[in-house]
């Protein structure tokens, strides 16, 4: 059972993941020895998590007809997907 968090806690707890999920990726690039482009275009091995967020921000999940599809998922935001866990390139692409 676990006790529930106060507000101080919760933002703790949410630093705590951004840094772990921000340090993940810049260690995937680092160790492919490349990068994805920032704000001026510019590759960079150490981008913000938030920058890779807003990337994200157009991807749309359309079901139409029963039908997902997922849609704007780019080959640069395909690429930038590379370097996240598996459970998020799982959430972006469909399979099955």
């Amino acid at each position: 059972m676990s006790l529930p968090c106060n507000g101080d806690e919760s933002r703790v707890y949410g630093k705590m993941v951004y840094s772990l999920g921000q340090r993940e990726v810049r260690r995937q690039l680092f160790t492919a020895q490349t990068g994805i482009p920032n704000q001026l275009g510019k590759l960079t091995n150490r981008p913000t998590l938030r920058w890779i967020f807003q990337c994200f921000q157009g991807i749309h999940l359309l079901v139409h007809q029963g039908i997902k599809q997922v849609v704007n998922l780019t080959e640069e935001r395909q690429l930038t997907l590379n370097f996240l866990t598996l459970s998020c390139q799982k959430y972006y692409i469909l399979s099955g």
